[in-house]
């Protein structure tokens, strides 16, 4: 997968990766795998996950800038860190559904793009 539209160079990109369970999808324990990854002077990176099997799949990534392992929000709970979803799922008026999110991986993977947004 590939992350783009870092606003800066500085943190790291946190790619959280979900599987077919609605329920679970930015629940507290609900991914099945997460990676961090330094932008190191790039305003892009590139994620890559082993899955065992095709199938529906969602992904949340974030810009931590300040790299200190959360999502930071102004006081009104408002992101004030660079934030986006699989299939660029709109965030105008709250959080995207899972069924905006998902997608389902073929046979033989699959490429996914996320645009970050501030």
């Amino acid at each position: 997968m590939a992350v783009s539209g870092a606003r800066s160079t500085e943190g790291n990109v946190t790619v959280t990766l979900y599987g077919p369970r609605r329920e679970s999808f930015l629940a507290r324990g609900g991914r099945l795998a997460r990676q961090r990854i330094p932008l190191a002077g790039a305003t892009a990176v590139e994620a890559c996950f082993a899955l065992a099997a095709p199938g529906d799949y969602a992904l949340a990534v974030y810009h931590d800038e300040n790299d200190d392992r959360d999502f930071n929000r102004n006081p009104l709970g408002l992101p004030i860190e660079g934030y986006g979803f699989s299939n660029d799922a709109p965030t105008a008026f709250g959080l995207p559904d899972f069924d905006r999110v998902r997608f389902t991986l073929p046979p033989g993977g699959n490429r996914i793009a996320v645009r970050l947004r501030y």
